[in-house]
């Protein structure tokens, strides 16, 4: 009998649906009290389930989930003083609680980057229900650094397809050919 693949608890349970009109909420971290909160105005896009090794999993998870918004609508409302950043060297500055431990945003500071002007965030700590469900899976191969056997990644990408999520070993194409806009932007070139 071979073991059970667990992707993410909101892909491991089903997609949801998202609700006609999802217009944002709060996210909130895992304390018990005091908890960070932080004001989503809008709806996110590019939920994807992440297997790269620096996004924050919930236990048990070999996935992260991740979603874009714009920066400007992202607002911190309760308990800033409780969050630090992760990793200061990191592309994306993971903006995480001291208490619990969960990466409440990530932030992009280098103007150069292509996803400048986007903060990164977890949609499962949304207290609304409704959002946008995952589309994609990203770095996939990089489930085998955080601990996933070789051995397994067919039954790892079997299982996200079944689940309507295909798998990649970076991002989703549209977002591949955004980044590749960028540079070619940034190095004078105007794509045609």
């Amino acid at each position: 009998m071979s073991e059970a693949i667990h992707i993410h608890p909101v892909v491991d349970s089903g997609l949801k649906p998202s609700a006609a009109g999802f217009s944002g909420g709060t996210l909130i971290c895992k304390c018990k009290q005091d908890q960070v909160k932080i004001r989503i105005e809008g709806s996110i896009a590019y939920n994807h389930v992440c297997g790269c090794t620096k996004c924050w999993k919930p236990a048990g998870a070999d996935f992260s989930l991740v979603a874009a918004v714009p920066r400007d609508k992202l607002r911190v409302t309760q308990n800033e003083s409780k969050l630090e950043v992760v990793d200061a060297s990191a592309a994306i500055q993971r903006h995480a609680c001291r208490g619990c431990g969960v990466h409440m945003y990530g932030r992009v500071e280098n103007k150069n980057n292509p996803f400048y002007g986007f903060d990164f965030i977890h949609p499962e700590l949304f207290q609304e229900s409704g959002w946008p469900p995952p589309e994609f899976a990203a770095f996939v191969s990089s489930v085998i650094e955080g601990g996933v056997a070789p051995e397994r990644m067919a039954g790892v990408r079997g299982r996200l397809k079944d689940v309507g999520l295909e798998p990649y070993d970076c991002l989703s194409p549209p977002l591949m050919d955004a980044i590749a806009t960028h540079a070619a932007k940034m190095a004078g070139l105007q794509p045609h």
